[in-house]
Formats: structure tokens, C-alpha cells, sequence
């Protein structure tokens, strides 16, 4: 009998949209203009694309999941204040691609007040950005940079008609990256049903894995959980890595085999309606830790769950790393792999030979989610009600010489996801077992 796939959480309504837009709008000067465009289409090869993936402010603004698409939104204008140009309608295209949503369907669907072809765009954007003396972009897109030059050369001649000149460009990111770091209820949801879905595959994972089976045995069951549960796929590039690959932070080759003596690391999330999940997990491909691999293990997981702990509103990312170290510190001594005293070797970073990453980052539209985590260069960010983080300790300890035979070439990481509630958190992620015994269980009963 087939499993059931979880049931969806409500999307983000057009009313929300609409009210993101609105708050954007509110701080933007009365003069002022600020233009989005969505992602494009990229060739994977000759005649065939990757698989489309909206860019993340263009879709938090707007909800518009089509390629080649640009938001304009402009404070006070009587006609609207939010305008769309979009793919044109084409039957020939259609036929191969599906049904455009057409201007028509971009006003209706998606609450945008005006929308236009693309065919129009050349036509009709610099008309709407005349008169306008600022003009917000995102200063790392290529294609928003071009507007803003052509604005910016469309407005000489509007100077000479008596039009006010824009006097330059701004970049938007600072502002939509600021409203995006405190999720909305709607998107705790959706990031709750994303970290559901990466919770399944990493249990199914874990029942899985048995020796002689490759790394990209185990991707293959982590990706096809994902698909099972409608997720749009991973929302990074999976990570198993197996014995001494899982001392590569990043290690994405998944192409050896998994050893019954070794351990295996997974980093792998699902993506649901462009919110990530991203839940990392450690255990033996023999379903049982040896020594050295627990010993190694109960350093990680006591630094991880105090860490998750210190979770609250009024901590902070840099409080709770600097936890983090010293727990991982301590540990390290305590296994005769650092010598001497805590605080000097803290002091030192002696400990960053085996922990050279920190410990959280926000999770949201981006794996690894936009915003500030300083208030300023001196001030750490407070954490608020609705943040969401993650909290990913490791220790990895080189394959060398100077190091005790037992513990090289072991990589241990373990992630949750954890919203900040108003009265402390919330684990999005705890469905994963990350106590050795809850692990060995699970194993044990394939």
C-alpha cells in the first residue's frame, strides 16, 4: 500500500502579497520608482532548459511563478501602483510549454493592478519610470542595472521637457531582504510542511542505508521522498557523505561507496513552494555507533541541543555560536584532541582545525535567507518572534597523522530548523531522530 502524502498548507494568498508590496511601497519616497525582475529561463543544454526557479524577491512580492517577468512599483500613481510586464500570450509556445498567464491572468490571478506583455515593455517602462528621481534596483542583477541605465539616459531627454531628471539609482535588496527576515504565519507554514517533507526522506534514508549501497543510492531515496510529497525538489544540492567525505562541508559528488564501519553525514532539504527545508543528520551505515564515533557524536549533539535551547527572543546568532565553541572546545580536550586550557584555545581558534563554520544562518525563500545579522558592525542582531534559523554544529576531524587512529576522517553534523515563538521556539525538524539510541532503533527496524 502506498504511503499518503502529507496534506498541503495553505498558499500565500494575494492578499498578503499585496500587503508585502504595500509595505515596500510605504518606505519608498513619493518621487521615487523600484523595479524586480523575475528569473529567467538558463539553458542546461543546447535545446533544453534547467528546471525554472522564480527569484526569491520577485516572488515574495508578487507570487508569479513564470520566467522573464519584471515588477514595477510606483509610489502614488493613479493608475496603480503596481505593474507587471509578463511573458506574452503565444499559441505556438503554449502548445509546447502550457498556457501563459497573459496580463489578463497576471491582474486576476495575483491582485497586480496593471499588467503588460512583454511586447510592450520596450514601449511603455520608460513612460512610467519618466518623472521619477530615484529608482530602487538590485544592484547584482545584470538586466535591473540596463533598466536603470536606460532610465537614467531616457531622463536627460525628459529634463529637456521639463520633467523631473532622475538623479540616480538605489539598490532595493537592503529594503525587501529586511521585510523578508520575520516570517508571517503563512510562511512558518509553508517552511513547517517543507521541513515535514525533508524529516520523511531523512528517516527514509536512514532505513535505507546498509553497506555496499553508494551515496547516490541514498540521494535517490531522499529525492524520491521529496517528489512523493510534492515538494519542487532540493532546495540546495544533497549532501551524503560518507566516511571521510563527510569532512567536506560541501560535498555533493555522492559517488562512493557507504563502508559498514563508517559513518554517513546527509544534508538534504525539500523545497515547497519555494520555502526550503534543511536538516542535516549523522549516523553508521552499520546502524550501530562504535566508540570513538559516539564519543565524538555526544560532543556534537550535547553542543547542538544547548544551542537549540538558547533559542529565544533577545538571543543572539553570535551568543549562541560562541556556545557553541566552547562547548565543542571543551569536547575536543576531553578526547585528547586539543591540549590544555578551554579559554586558550578558544582565544587561539585552535578549535577551527576541526569547526571552521557557524552555527546558524535564516531559513526562509533562500536556503540561506537574506537579511541583516548585525544591526550594526559592533551589534549583533536580537533575535525576534518569527525568525527562523537554523542550528547546524559539527566537528570534523582531518584524516592526518597527529590525530588518534579512532576519530580521523569522522564528520559529524547535526541541523534542525527552529522558528523563534514569542515565549522561546519552535523545531520544525524533530521528527528526525538525533539521539544515538533513537537512531540505532530506527536502524535496527528496516
Amino acid at each position: 500500500m502506498l504511503p499518503e502524502p502529507l496534506p498541503r498548507p495553505a498558499a500565500i494568498t494575494p492578499e498578503e502579497y499585496l500587503q508585502r508590496r504595500e509595505a515596500l511601497i510605504a518606505q519608498l519616497p513619493a518621487t521615487a520608482a523600484l523595479i524586480v525582475p523575475g528569473a529567467t529561463l538558463v539553458t542546461r543544454s543546447h535545446d533544453s532548459e534547467y528546471a525554472f526557479r522564480q527569484q526569491s524577491d520577485f516572488y515574495y512580492l508578487t507570487g508569479i511563478q513564470e520566467p522573464d517577468a519584471l515588477l514595477v512599483l510606483l509610489p502614488g500613481r493613479e493608475a496603480g501602483q503596481s505593474v507587471v510586464f509578463c511573458q506574452d500570450r503565444d499559441a505556438t509556445m503554449e502548445a509546447w510549454t502550457g498556457r501563459r498567464l497573459g496580463a489578463q491572468g497576471v491582474e486576476s490571478q495575483h491582485g497586480i493592478d496593471q499588467a503588460f506583455e512583454n511586447a510592450q515593455r520596450d514601449e511603455l517602462l520608460p513612460g512610467l519610470l519618466e518623472g521619477r528621481e530615484l529608482l530602487y534596483a538590485p544592484l547584482d542583477n545584470p538586466e535591473a542595472i540596463s533598466i536603470a541605465e536606460e532610465a537614467l539616459t531616457h531622463a536627460q531627454a525628459g529634463l529637456r521637457r521639463g520633467k523631473p531628471a532622475l538623479k540616480g539609482w538605489l539598490d532595493s535588496r537592503p529594503l525587501i531582504h529586511e521585510m523578508r527576515v520575520v516570517k508571517s504565519a503563512g510562511e512558518i507554514a509553508l517552511l513547517r510542511h517543507a521541513a515535514a517533507i525533508s524529516a520523511k526522506a531523512h528517516i527514509r534514508a536512514m532505513r535505507t542505508c546498509r553497506a555496499g549501497l553508494s551515496e547516490y543510492q541514498l540521494q535517490a531515496e531522499l529525492e524520491h521522498e521529496f517528489a512523493w510529497q510534492g515538494a519542487s525538489g532540493p532546495a540546495y544540492s544533497t549532501i551524503v557523505g560518507s566516511g571521510v567525505n563527510a569532512c567536506v562541508l560541501h560535498y555533493i559528488e555522492n559517488s562512493d561507496e557507504l563502508k559498514a564501519d563508517t559513518l554517513v553525514l546527509i544534508d538534504a532539504g525539500a523545497e515547497f513552494d519555494l520555502y526550503a527545508g534543511d536538516i542535516t543528520r549523522t549516523f553508521p551505515v552499520s546502524g550501530q555507533f562504535n566508540d570513538a564515533q559516539r564519543a565524538l557524536y555526544q560532543v556534537v549533539l550535547g553542543a547542538q541541543e544547548r544551542a537549540v535551547q538558547a533559542v529565544k527572543p533577545g538571543a543572539t546568532l553570535a551568543d549562541i555560536h560562541q556556545g557553541v565553541v566552547r562547548d565543542l572546545t571543551s569536547g575536543l580536550i576531553a578526547l585528547g584532541l586539543l591540549e590544555g586550557d578551554e579559554q586558550a584555545r578558544i582565544d587561539d581558534e585552535s578549535y577551527r582545525r576541526f569547526y571552521l563554520h557557524s552555527t546558524s544562518h535564516w531559513l526562509g525563500l533562500d536556503v540561506h535567507d537574506v537579511g541583516a545579522y548585525r544591526i550594526n558592525e559592533e551589534t549583533p542582531r536580537p533575535l525576534e518572534d518569527g525568525m527562523v534559523v537554523t542550528v547546524e554544529p559539527g566537528l570534523y576531524i582531518p584524516n592526518d597523522d597527529d590525530i588518534p587512529e579512532a576519530y580521523r576522517g569522522i564528520g559529524i553534523r547535526i541541523e534542525d530548523d527552529v522558528v523563534v515563538t514569542c515565549d522561546g521556539h519552535e523545531v520544525l525538524t524533530s521528527a528526525v531522530p538525533k539521539q544515538i539510541a533513537d537512531i540505532e532503533q530506527l536502524m535496527a527496524n528496516k
